[in-house]
């Protein structure tokens, strides 16, 4: 995240489609949102629109097949990205005491 507090705002919200808008970030974390979802069972396209590099917030869309809800889609989403990002340090940790040891 960036460093002033985001804001997060629903601006659509269908049974098959959800677009979220990320008031302050670029494209690092709705990047990353997006290539999470879209590998998830029943999402059929998962991206994201920024209208403008400079002044623009992201917005992603997530639409699925109607057999799940498209904001509890990006809400698993959310807590696979913070497991994975806390795998990722104790991997990172352990790999740097480790190298420390040498």
């Amino acid at each position: 995240m960036s460093s002033t507090a985001s804001k997060i705002r629903i601006l659509k919200r269908t049974d098959k489609s959800v677009e979220i808008e990320l008031e302050g970030e670029d494209h690092t974390m709705v990047n990353l949102i997006a290539k999470y979802a879209i590998k998830k069972p029943g999402v059929i396209y998962a991206s994201y629109i920024m209208s403008h590099p400079l002044v623009g917030n992201p917005v992603i869309v997530v639409t699925t097949d109607g057999s799940r809800d498209p904001l509890d889609v990006v809400e698993e989403v959310l807590r696979d990205i913070i497991s994975d990002a806390k795998a990722f340090a104790r991997e990172f940790s352990k790999a740097f005491n480790e190298g420390l040891k040498m």
